[in-house]
């Protein structure tokens, strides 16, 4: 497969680790009063939320010209979920600091 031809699904994995899982981690905890969530709490929330949108992910049918780009996509979904498990994902750890610094 071309880099081209994964570009839109990189950029996808890019950002919807935090604008998704994040952004929805942030509201749950600000609306339950919690003000200072564990790292590793908030990872599993912003997990938890990321997860929501499984379906999208598994969405392209299973013809034979999407196997390639569903291989990748389930790559990628694992590498970002390991991601933010482990603390690697920079811009959730920015969105915690955030979030308990200024909450």
């Amino acid at each position: 497969m071309r880099n081209d031809e994964r570009f839109e699904i990189q950029r996808a994995f890019d950002l919807l680790p935090h604008v998704v899982g994040s952004s929805w981690a942030v509201v749950w905890f600000r609306m339950k009063g919690i003000k200072k969530p564990t790292r590793e709490e908030y990872r599993k929330k912003t997990l938890e939320f990321l997860k929501k949108i499984e379906p999208v992910f598994d969405s392209y049918p299973k013809e034979e010209e999407f196997s390639d780009i569903k291989k990748y996509i389930e790559f990628r979904k694992n590498e970002e979920y390991e991601k933010i498990e482990s603390g690697e994902n920079k811009e959730v750890e920015i969105r915690y600091n955030r979030y308990v610094d200024y909450g």
